[in-house]
């Protein structure tokens, strides 16, 4: 069984896809899975910055000071940069080089995409 992946675009929209890994592959590829070491960390960090949000909703609701919820907002984007970095060094670990060993450029050609937008 396949591991789905999700992709949200920049106008919101989510795309799922499954990496099969036994022979179910499309186009001739070679099939692989990609098994994400980094999962578990990635999600604690993701319900941090959740928890981190709602913390600062409250704040506003309550009036607090303006720099007070501006220190806060830049905690969380720094968390969520962090959290991509994850994501990234653990992709290029396991399917990038995944990719590169079954020569699937397309695979690359979504990392960069994904880079820089998340660069931006």
């Amino acid at each position: 069984m396949g591991e789905t992946h999700v992709h949200v675009l920049e106008d919101g929209t989510v795309l799922e896809h499954t990496h099969e890994e036994q022979g179910h592959s499309h186009g001739g590829a070679h099939p692989h899975h990609h098994s994400h070491a980094q999962t578990k960390a990635v999600l604690n960090r993701l319900s941090r910055a959740i928890g981190h949000m709602e913390s600062i909703k409250r704040m506003v609701e309550e009036g607090r000071d303006c720099s007070e919820v501006l220190i806060q907002l830049s905690a969380v984007k720094s968390a969520i940069n962090n959290t991509g970095k994850i994501i990234l060094q653990d992709h290029i670990e396991h399917c990038i080089v995944d990719a590169v060993e079954h020569g699937d450029r397309d695979a690359i050609k979504e990392l960069e995409k994904a880079i820089d937008r998340f660069m931006k």
